[in-house]
């Protein structure tokens, strides 16, 4: 049975439309219709549910038409996308199981977008395509024990692994390494092995931490990293790093960049003696002698602060380079130090005693100073009355401005093969790089941890840099395509679209996602993503 509409003409002009339900029928002479009923004086939405229903479409009161599910999906939907063309699936073929491999997808999964403790994932994975975006059941409990095993599977395994992401990310061998450490600290007391107590990078010096060294390319994509204990010595860490480096990815000529902490003699003469290149900054202190023992011509030169001033000195190269905003920002650090410096001499000079102990004071003044980091610039001394006498040491302070801006670099690569302009830029790649993982750091939320068993926590560190080394992938993409904000954040964004069920009366009818903001639509079409959302999965 079908609807047909007909047309007639009467004499005066005027056209008459008429719905008629026709039905087909086979005689000997071939196939006739005939009419069942007229339909025309029904209302027009009446008409077009009886012709849609007559080619087959079921149709329900609207109360029965409902959303079964909606799952926050869409960068979720990135992060396997990037997961298949980037071949990680495959360097996880021989680890575990195909749960427990999926449990590790998620957990690296989960660091980019809802970063949180194994206890926490069951919880926050509630209302996402996470499950079904890592081969899981949808029922997915997401159990901590059983998190805490799939992460044990990538003990003996990492090695390979790593080597194997490196060959991935750097087909041809990598020609600069920045090096950076950052800390992490514990909740608890930690492994016992590993937890120490140390210079804590993140101001928690009361608790104990580990050391994280990572290598990366300029672009911030990592090489390597290594977890060593927390009460390591920064100049300690280097020749390890070089030595795995050179074994397991086989990197013989490189230019290292670090910063000042890694500068001891003894790296410096290994790195030399292995013929690899570094490019590092000296302390203020090293700058200053540096800059009194130059001829006057050389010192006149520093005030030029649109220029780089190369100088040889005692056979090694060094770059002193420096600009307006530096310059700008020691002087009003310094302002501020003297100032709070000030302000507390004042307030212990006025403080009323019973009795005073010069000796006493005289210390409790040295340690108000060094805490404000300000000891450099005043002397000091307490009367035998107890009064506390002041005074500033302008000369230092004056010698001091004379160098604001100024910072001291130091080479052994020669001017033929990297010019000082390129000196400079390989910092300031590293000043980019540390600035990019303190963000991803806050991002992944390494820290803290709350692990106790040494291999877990080097593991958890592990997927961490898994995580990093996807968004730092994407992130090299997308910057090419015009992208400046950070890959987490994208992806947060993203992951806004919803994907959902519609349930019509007792049974699924089919997947669909929510409507694309134009605003997002226009960010997905400039990385090149439209197409990831054209149709929703299929079931």
């Amino acid at each position: 049975m079908f609807v047909q509409t007909t047309k007639s003409s009467r004499q005066h002009g005027k056209t008459y439309v008429s719905y008629l339900v026709r039905e087909s029928f086979r005689t000997p002479s071939g196939p006739r219709s005939r009419t069942v009923c007229n339909i025309t004086d029904l209302p027009s939405d009446t008409r077009d549910l009886i012709a849609a229903s007559l080619k087959g479409q079921s149709f329900l009161p609207a109360e029965q038409v409902q959303l079964a599910e909606a799952l926050d999906y869409g960068g979720l939907l990135v992060l396997n996308d990037a997961w298949s063309r980037f071949g990680v699936a495959g360097l996880f073929a021989a680890i575990g199981s195909a749960r427990q491999r999926g449990l590790l997808q998620a957990t690296i999964y989960s660091r980019l977008l809802f970063p949180c403790a194994k206890l926490s994932l069951a919880q926050k994975a509630q209302g996402t395509w996470l499950a079904q975006a890592c081969g899981l059941e949808a029922t997915e409990s997401f159990n901590e024990d059983d998190i805490y095993l799939a992460m044990d599977q990538l003990n003996g395994q990492w090695v390979g692994l790593e080597k194997q992401l490196y060959q991935r990310a750097f087909p041809q061998a990598v020609r600069l390494v920045l090096y950076d450490l950052t800390s992490v600290y514990f909740e608890g007391k930690g492994p016992e092995h590993l937890a120490r107590y140390g210079h804590s990078r993140d101001h928690r010096g009361d608790r104990p931490q580990i050391i994280l060294a990572v290598a990366t390319d300029t672009e911030g994509l990592p090489l390597h990293v290594s977890i060593l204990r927390g009460n390591r010595n920064d100049t300690q860490t280097l020749q390890g790093l070089l030595h795995t480096l050179r074994r397991r990815f086989g990197i013989a000529e490189a230019t290292f960049v670090f910063d000042g902490g890694m500068s001891s003699r003894i790296n410096l003469e290994a790195l030399t003696e292995a013929k690899l290149g570094y490019v590092t900054r000296l302390s203020a202190a090293t700058l200053q002698t540096l800059v009194a023992e130059l001829a006057l011509e050389k010192q006149l030169e520093l005030g030029d602060r649109q220029r780089l001033l190369e100088v040889n000195h005692q056979g090694k190269r060094y770059v002193i380079a420096g600009g307006p905003w530096r310059q700008q920002r020691d002087q009003d650090r310094r302002q501020s130090r003297i100032a709070k410096a000030e302000a507390e001499l004042k307030r212990l000079a006025a403080v009323k005693r019973k009795k005073v102990d010069p000796q006493k004071l005289a210390s409790q003044v040295g340690r108000s100073l060094q805490r404000l980091k300000a000891h450099k610039y005043f002397t000091y001394q307490v009367e035998p009355a107890g009064q506390l006498c002041w005074q500033r040491k302008e000369t230092l302070i004056a010698q001091e401005a004379q160098q604001d801006g100024w910072y001291l670099l130091h080479t052994n690569e020669p001017t033929a093969r990297c010019t000082g302009e390129q000196v400079l830029a390989h910092y300031k790649g590293l000043l980019d790089v540390e600035e990019a993982f303190c963000e991803l750091k806050s991002y992944l939320e390494v820290r803290p941890v709350h692990h106790r068993r040494p291999d877990r926590v080097v593991n958890h560190v592990r997927l961490c840099f898994l995580a990093y080394w996807l968004s730092a992938r994407l992130g090299r993409e997308w910057r090419a395509k015009g992208e400046t904000e950070e890959v987490p954040r994208v992806l947060r964004h993203f992951q806004t679209i919803r994907l959902g069920c519609l349930r019509m009366g007792q049974r699924v009818q089919h997947a669909l996602m929510t409507q694309i903001p134009s605003n997002m639509n226009q960010q997905l079409q400039k990385l090149g993503l439209v197409s990831l959302f054209a149709a929703p999965p299929k079931p």
